[in-house]
């Protein structure tokens, strides 16, 4: 949705799961087959699985969650586009920016890594004043906390606090707020132009 805010008019995921609000055209399959001709577009924004890379990992020891980060970059590298890799902190991502909910007047801190094929400078981070809250979500949002989405989260919390009003709290919990990938695609169009 960010991008389509940015100014991209096509815009197609792919995912290996099936996306049924997903709000534009979609194909289901594994991203890194490449189901589609890539020349056919002006960049790509890829997100692997963060599950090997986040520290929640430690909820379901034993589990083995797949390492997908390099065969994606690899993947965008040989496309020859102009590409953008989106990962939790702790991801092995460049990380040439770190975007974060402050920063475009969110209710969420939820701080995203960045790995770019091209230079952007990152916006201005402001300090985190307000307290974040991972249980009684609800209570502790209209008391003015911040909120942290994570997988128990329910669908009220996205619209009011990610700025995404089709998606289950499953799926919230998976996503990364519109305004991030808007930011970023204004300087990606940037780049392509």
């Amino acid at each position: 949705m960010g991008y389509f805010r940015a100014g991209f008019t096509e815009i197609v995921g792919i995912d290996i799961n099936p996306q049924p609000r997903y709000p534009f055209a979609f194909i289901q399959a594994d991203a890194l087959t490449m189901p589609v001709d890539v020349s056919y577009f002006n960049a790509i924004h890829a997100s692997p699985p963060c599950q090997a890379y986040t520290p929640l990992r430690a909820v379901n020891p034993g589990k083995e969650w797949p390492d997908l980060l390099s065969a994606t970059r690899a993947m965008l590298i040989a496309s020859e586009l102009p590409y953008v890799i989106e990962n939790v902190m702790s991801a092995p991502l460049r990380g040439d920016i770190v975007l974060c909910g402050q920063m475009f007047d969110l209710r969420t801190y939820r701080h995203r890594r960045f790995e770019m094929s091209h230079l952007v400078f990152r916006p201005e981070h402001p300090a985190h004043t307000r307290k974040t809250s991972t249980k009684k979500r609800r209570k502790c949002f209209e008391a003015g906390m911040n909120i942290s989405v994570t997988g128990d989260v329910g669908n009220w919390i996205g619209p009011q606090v990610m700025g995404i009003d089709w998606m289950s709290g499953n799926e919230l919990s998976q996503a990364i707020p519109p305004a991030y990938t808007e930011w970023i695609g204004k300087r990606l169009l940037e780049a392509i132009k």
